[in-house]
């Protein structure tokens, strides 16, 4: 077992270890500006991946299902779990309401979809890329109604859902599949050369995001809510998760890639929301930084687990 999770330490973390460092480094010693990389990420390669892997997916209706409904029900245990602790340790509504981003939005993008392309190759991609469009529109909608339930909009949501390059992209690409039709050779060699950038700028991104959140100043009333926070997303969620997964009858590729996607650490826009509607950001943003750490230890010892135990 032991010899198993360094291997799996090796082949899959150390990769992503990488590009990681790199963007920190940069960020701390070159003042590496995220803002033309973010807008990179989120117009051009996100779309890109999405498409290429959509549009080539090993993927059933059934997969889009289970998916969807493993997604709203796992979201949906996390909300009552994060209402549940937020009241027994009377937080404040700022302290609550980041508690309950660090609990419900897992950073499933810009890392978990590299780590599942090295831990379970394109097919292990092909079944999480319609787990990431899901995220993308939750977080868009009932994450800003978690951030901020005084302030949420329906219309503002929505159109903010839509004004999102890789919906349409993958619109696209359901439209092509359902057409039994493909791009040209010509765009769909460019589209893959596109995605294949998609890792090690968004890696990159990450390592620059976490050396700035590192600078944020937690105050004392909010410890509490800190190793709460921490103690939901490493050890709670991945149990929720699998419970989700068993009760929907999941199995193989698709559960292990959704169990470790819900085990994620902390998702980085989660402290966007938290700042732009007050929501403890100081909060989030070191269970961001610690989270993500601790996930280069307990990642490997899940995906060698699932790799095990399997249904």
């Amino acid at each position: 077992m032991i010899q198993q999770v360094l291997s799996t330490l090796v082949e899959v973390i150390v990769p992503l270890a990488i590009p990681v460092t790199a963007g920190a480094l940069l960020a701390r010693y070159k003042n590496l500006d995220t803002k033309p990389l973010l807008t990179l990420y989120l117009y051009f390669l996100t779309p890109a991946i999405i498409l290429d892997t959509l549009a080539n997916a090993e993927i059933s209706f059934g997969d889009v299902y289970q998916t969807i409904a493993f997604a709203l029900l796992n979201l949906l245990l996390l909300w009552v779990v994060s209402l549940v602790l937020g009241r027994l340790l009377k937080l404040a509504p700022p302290e609550a309401a980041g508690l309950t981003l660090i609990s419900t939005f897992t950073n499933s993008v810009n890392y978990g979809l590299p780590l599942v392309l090295l831990a379970f190759g394109q097919l292990g991609l092909d079944k999480a890329s319609v787990y990431v469009i899901v995220q993308m529109v939750i977080v868009n909608t009932i994450g800003v109604y978690f951030a901020a339930r005084s302030q949420f909009n329906v219309k503002s949501a929505v159109k903010s859902v839509f004004a999102l390059p890789a919906v349409y992209a993958a619109l696209l690409a359901l439209l092509l599949r359902g057409l039994g039709l493909q791009l040209p050779q010509e765009l769909a060699s460019g589209v893959s050369m596109v995605a294949g950038a998609y890792s090690p700028v968004v890696l990159a991104i990450l390592g620059a995001q976490m050396v700035r959140v590192q600078a944020g100043h937690t105050e004392r009333n909010v410890q509490m809510a800190f190793w709460t926070g921490l103690s939901v997303r490493l050890l709670l969620s991945p149990l929720i998760a699998l419970l989700v997964l068993l009760l929907l009858n999941i199995s193989g590729t698709l559960f292990s890639v959704l169990l470790v996607l819900a085990s994620m650490p902390v998702a980085v826009n989660s402290v966007v929301l938290a700042e732009r509607f007050g929501s403890s950001p100081s909060l989030v943003s070191r269970c961001i930084v610690w989270t993500t750490l601790a996930s280069f230890l307990v990642l490997p010892v899940l995906i060698t687990a699932v790799g095990s135990v399997q249904p």
